[in-house]
């Protein structure tokens, strides 16, 4: 049995995570912007499907990516040298939501991104706390990421594309933003083969919180980003 949230019940000790599934904490509670973000900030995060409960996990090791390590192919950086594509933040946070959502996933028969979830991030966005980074081509939406910020942390939700290498554009672009502006870690939540093709690498979840801690110990007033905040030119 896992402890069930109710009103204000704060979240268990993530020592009481079960190992399998690995990570999971708690139920119930609500998708608040202030629940979210209290969670965000003890290395929790909501993951559930449709007809399910609301659930809580904090998973042993942690996937993160940390932003000097993203690992760019050889075929990714002519990509990003032709530069026949445009990356803008924060302009279509509801499309790219909708769209991680709906893109099939190899594997996936469905998605976790339900309309529940989609609904509170996008009050999150509108507060300043949650950031999409989009890909564009000919002025048509075709990949993007989208997660949350938090003092010099980014949580990782989810990507999607719809032409080639259009969400490793995105991650490009927001790991190089990341890293000069002066973010520690991405959190990539789970191990996929995917993430790891990109740099992201496994850490012991007491090693997560402790940087997770110094990196949301100071956090400044949650706003937009700018559209052109990760426009430049590669080289």
């Amino acid at each position: 049995m896992i402890p069930w949230l109710v009103a204000d019940t704060p979240f268990p000790p993530l020592a009481q995570a079960l190992d399998e599934p690995n990570g999971l904490l708690c139920a119930g509670g609500d998708l608040s912007p202030a629940r979210i973000l209290e969670a965000y900030r003890q290395g929790i995060f909501p993951w559930f499907s449709a007809g399910e409960p609301i659930l809580w996990w904090s998973p042993d090791p942690r996937m993160v990516l940390f932003p000097g390590e993203f690992r760019i192919s050889r075929s990714l950086r002519r990509t990003l040298r032709d530069g026949a594509y445009e990356v803008r933040l924060d302009s279509a946070f509801a499309q790219v939501i909708r769209a991680c959502a709906e893109t099939p996933r190899r594997g996936q028969p469905g998605t976790w991104i339900t309309r529940e979830m989609q609904q509170a991030y996008r009050r999150l966005h509108e507060l300043g706390h949650a950031h999409s980074v989009e890909t564009w081509v000919s002025d048509r939406l075709v990949g993007g990421l989208y997660g949350l910020a938090i003092g010099g942390m980014f949580y990782g939700e989810s990507m999607f594309a719809h032409v080639t290498d259009a969400s490793k554009i995105a991650a490009a672009h927001l790991a190089r933003f990341l890293e000069t502006h002066g973010f520690g870690m991405i959190d990539c939540q789970m191990r996929t083969a995917h993430l790891a093709s990109l740099g992201a690498r496994e850490i012991p979840r007491d090693d997560f919180l402790a940087r997770l801690r110094a990196l949301t110990a100071t956090e400044t007033p949650p706003a937009r980003w700018p559209v052109d905040g990760a426009s430049q030119p590669w080289s």
